[in-house]
């Protein structure tokens, strides 16, 4: 009788640890997006000159979803944009405060909403959808806004600099990358978070961002940029892309900073590394030093 129970107890224990798996496998998005609907700030907030952005997604021969974005035009424009790309939590809304930052250096910024964020539409966001959206913002750049690559920086926050990373390696005419608060993969958080040790983690990701396989191919330079005391990503994520990525970069690693608070701790040291970065650039003086 003991033995029969316990093989039913077994029998029980396998089923419910598939079953966990499977939901794993397929609500992973769940795990690692956090969007909000409801935009708590806008840039009439911070008195900024903007405009409404709605770039269209065609997803079936009559269907179309809708990118929700802003662009931010600066008092004195440098000629050079940013596409800012945010990290998994809330929406451009939340990251407005962070962006004015490069359009008071004289930047025009366009901040988007992935699909499933903010005033954007579509369902549910996964890696392969955001990365198409940040894609779109890139075309409507260029093709638009009649911007040349030369003149387009990508800036991506934490998961923003995942996708950032893919999108600068399909598009190496760009200025230059700033990856802030970013990490090395999606399979590098979960084994130093130590979370789903128990599940066979290599089998059931979908999601993976591997960014520390896409560096090495960049062609342009990139701008590292962490908070030593980050506990969300550790600052050491950082160090393996920069060390990772080819010669033309450049690490800022900022005491005392978390994981959303770099810019404000580093305060002006942070505004000087990326005139410092992109100046250098722009002026032909691509010899970034690492």
């Amino acid at each position: 009788m003991l033995t029969y129970l316990l093989v039913w107890v077994g029998i029980l224990a396998a089923l419910s640890y598939c079953a966990v798996c499977i939901l794993i496998f397929l609500q992973q998005p769940r795990f690692i997006f956090f969007p909000s609907s409801i935009i708590e700030t806008t840039p009439t907030f911070l008195n900024l000159h903007y405009e409404e952005v709605w770039l269209p997604v065609k997803i079936k021969s009559h269907q179309v979803e809708y990118i929700h974005g802003w662009w931010l035009k600066p008092n004195q424009s440098n000629g050079k944009v940013i596409l800012y790309l945010h990290g998994n939590g809330i929406n451009i809304g939340a990251n407005i405060t962070h962006a004015s930052r490069f359009s008071q250096l004289g930047f025009s910024v366009l901040l988007i909403d992935y699909r499933g964020y903010g005033r954007s539409q579509g369902r549910f966001p996964n890696e392969k959808r955001v990365c198409e959206d940040a894609a779109i913002a890139w075309n409507y750049l260029v093709q638009q806004r009649k911007i040349a690559p030369s003149q387009i920086f990508i800036y991506g926050h934490s998961l923003g600099g995942a996708i950032a990373i893919d999108l600068a390696i399909k598009q190496p005419n760009a200025a230059g990358l700033i990856v802030e608060s970013s990490f090395t993969s999606i399979r590098q958080v979960v084994a130093y978070r130590n979370i789903f040790r128990m599940f066979p983690v290599d089998l059931i990701l979908t999601q993976r961002f591997d960014s520390i396989q896409k560096v090495p191919q960049l062609k342009m330079p990139v701008l590292f940029i962490h908070g030593v005391s980050d506990v969300t990503i550790p600052a050491f994520m950082s160090e393996e892309l920069y060390d990772a990525a080819p010669k033309l970069k450049k690490l800022l690693l900022v005491p005392g900073a978390g994981h959303n608070n770099v810019a404000e701790v580093a305060s002006v040291e942070y505004l000087q590394a990326v005139l410092f970065f992109c100046n250098r650039l722009c002026e032909g003086e691509d010899k970034v030093i690492e």
